[in-house]
């Protein structure tokens, strides 16, 4: 009773989301595990329906670490803000467009080691390099089958949601969310780039075996060069499904030269690993405000490896797309990994 009472207390000086993540941990009774190998420590909504400098600070579909140690979250309508990395109170919004001044549906984060941002827009698709200050760089070629219909195979609003740089720093992968035309229905593509003296040059690519009715929309390199991958998918009355994965893809096939994939002998697609279900995940005290399988769910869209720990554990942040809509909550998601 002292802990709720004082909790109670604290709470009319904190932000209401921020009580909610600390009563929640405090009546749990679950030791915060997800699964065997991933642990929630916490959640926090604190950005939920909020500006900054006349910007909606939502949206969010990716997440980097900056140079400094801060946090970068890239808006699907084209907004990159800088975010505190302890606090999450935006320091900073750099607005972004393609060559044309047109509004992006940008996607995808990279922050390369020189500072500059590697940013997908799943309109096309396109990767475009960025400066700080939102200024295009340059432009990263992309394979023909991979252009949006009728240009290519791909579907619309279904093309590169994820984006990450492999250890080292030479091989930057792009995820397609949902598969080509032609391809099965349960396998989506990994593109691939490799870097040279004149920039990101076109290299393998990959066949990841997505579970039935979900989509890709994140995928991060770990240390060891494999990859985390986030599957998620929605239903209306029920709401999200959202899996997290371990996959490896060195020893894949690769399927730049395969026309249609559809489950061919001699194709070896990327293994993988279910590490969680995030809806297993103990709620601590979240709200939905739409029917969930666990109010902790939401439209979780972004992710990134914050730091490592002690054998092989990681420190994984994730983030939800709130679509600017009343039903759907901005809640970042603080996890423990273990690889």
């Amino acid at each position: 009773m002292r802990l709720r009472t004082l909790l109670a207390t604290t709470c009319a000086a904190l932000a209401a989301a921020t009580c909610l993540t600390a009563a929640g941990s405090a009546n749990a009774q679950e030791n915060h595990a997800c699964s065997a190998t991933v642990s929630l420590d916490r959640f926090s909504d604190a950005l939920d329906k909020t500006t900054y400098d006349d910007t909606f600070v939502g949206n969010l579909s990716a997440l980097a670490v900056d140079t400094d140690g801060s946090l970068a979250a890239l808006s699907d309508r084209s907004s990159l803000f800088g975010l505190d990395a302890k606090t999450l109170k935006p320091r900073a919004t750099v607005p972004l467009a393609d060559e044309n001044g047109a509004a992006l549906d940008s996607e995808g984060l990279v922050i390369d080691r020189d500072g500059t941002r590697l940013i997908t827009s799943e309109t096309e698709p396109s990767i475009r390099r960025y400066s700080r200050d939102g200024e295009i760089l340059d432009r990263l070629p992309v394979p023909s089958s991979l252009q949006v219909a009728p240009a290519g195979r791909a579907v619309s609003n279904g093309t590169f949601e994820g984006l990450t740089l492999l250890p080292g720093g030479r091989t930057l992968l792009a995820s397609l969310e949902y598969a080509l035309s032609g391809d099965s229905s349960g396998v989506v593509r990994f593109q691939t780039w490799e870097r040279h003296r004149k920039g990101f040059e076109l290299a393998a690519q990959y066949a990841y075996p997505v579970d039935a009715g979900l989509g890709v929309p994140e995928v991060q390199a770990t240390p060891d060069g494999r990859l985390l991958v986030l599957e998620r998918g929605f239903t209306s009355g029920v709401g999200n499904t959202v899996r997290l994965y371990l996959a490896d893809p060195r020893r894949a096939t690769d399927t730049s030269g395969v026309e249609n994939l559809t489950g061919q002998a001699g194709v070896r697609p990327i293994k993988k690993t279910l590490l969680a279900d995030i809806a297993a995940c103990p709620t601590l005290g979240a709200t939905a405000k739409q029917p969930q399988p666990n109010p902790l769910l939401d439209n979780i869209e972004g992710m990134v490896v914050t730091g490592g720990r002690r054998k092989g554990g990681l420190n994984v942040l994730l983030v939800s797309d709130d679509n600017q809509n009343a039903a759907q909550t901005t809640r970042f998601y603080y996890l423990r990994v273990r690889i």
